[in-house]
Order: C-alpha cells, then sequence, then structure tokens
C-alpha cells in the first residue's frame, strides 16, 4: 500500500517525518493539509484507524483550537467533521497512513511499522546476531 503524508510545511514533526521516509526509501504520496484539505471521506478512514476518535487527530492545544472557545464533546460527528474540513490546522500533523496503519505525528519508532515487513525482519536477524556475538564473547 502506498504511504499517504499528510503534512503542513511550518510543522518541524512533517519536515523530520518527511525526511525519514525519503532516507529510508520508502515511496510516499505527499500533502500540504493546510493549502489542500482533507475531505470527509479522508477524515473518515483515518478516523477509522484511531484509538479515541476525534481526540487523536484534533490538536486541542493549538492557538487555533483555543480561539474557537469549543468543547470537542459537545459537538456532533457531522459538526466535526465540517469543522476539520473548514479548518484543517485544528489536525495535529503529520498524518502518516497507508489504509491499514496511521501514525499522527512523528515518533522515530513507531514510523518503523512503515518500513517493509522483510526489512524490518532483516534488522531484527542483525539484532538477534549482534546479541548473539556480544554473549559468546562474554562467556569466551
Amino acid at each position: 500500500m502506498t504511504v499517504n503524508l499528510y503534512y503542513s510545511t511550518s510543522s518541524k514533526s512533517s519536515r523530520s517525518a518527511r525526511a525519514w521516509l525519503v532516507a529510508n526509501n520508502i515511496a510516499f504520496n505527499e500533502r500540504d493539509i493546510i493549502a489542500n484539505p482533507l475531505d470527509r471521506d479522508e477524515l473518515k478512514q483515518i478516523l477509522r484507524l484511531t484509538e479515541n476518535g476525534f481526540e487523536d487527530i484534533v490538536s486541542t492545544r493549538s492557538k487555533a483550537f483555543k480561539a474557537l472557545h469549543i468543547d470537542l464533546s459537545e459537538l456532533g460527528f457531522n459538526q466535526l467533521l465540517d469543522l476539520l474540513v473548514e479548518k484543517p490546522q485544528l489536525l495535529k500533523r503529520p498524518i502518516i497512513y497507508d489504509g491499514r496503519r496511521l501514525q499522527i505525528g512523528y515518533n522515530e519508532e513507531d514510523i518503523r511499522a512503515f518500513l517493509p515487513r522483510s526489512v524490518r525482519k532483516s534488522e531484527l536477524r542483525e539484532i538477534q546476531q549482534k546479541l548473539y556475538n556480544d554473549d559468546q564473547q562474554a562467556v569466551g
């Protein structure tokens, strides 16, 4: 599946995620969600992979959110979707999504889930071999 990077050019985390994807030769589509906001259907696809729904994707600490003086729990699902389409700056960034996996924000450990399985397995074998070698040296 193709990885989608939804970002904002002003977000340091977005730039870090992009650099990581490039450095690891992972093909991805990128989209500035401030210039080209997500639509309702795209937001629904992302929401279905969250654990806590809107709480996971809305930046309640942002100036844009605080300026609205709203409580997420008081808005209905459709109202929240409309709000995020209208004000994409309320979304946490980056959003990294491939249809099965979702990462909100940049986390160097979690983003590794987007590496192909073969790469992750190979790295695991290398770590296991290094641990084995270290054990052998400690014994011998």
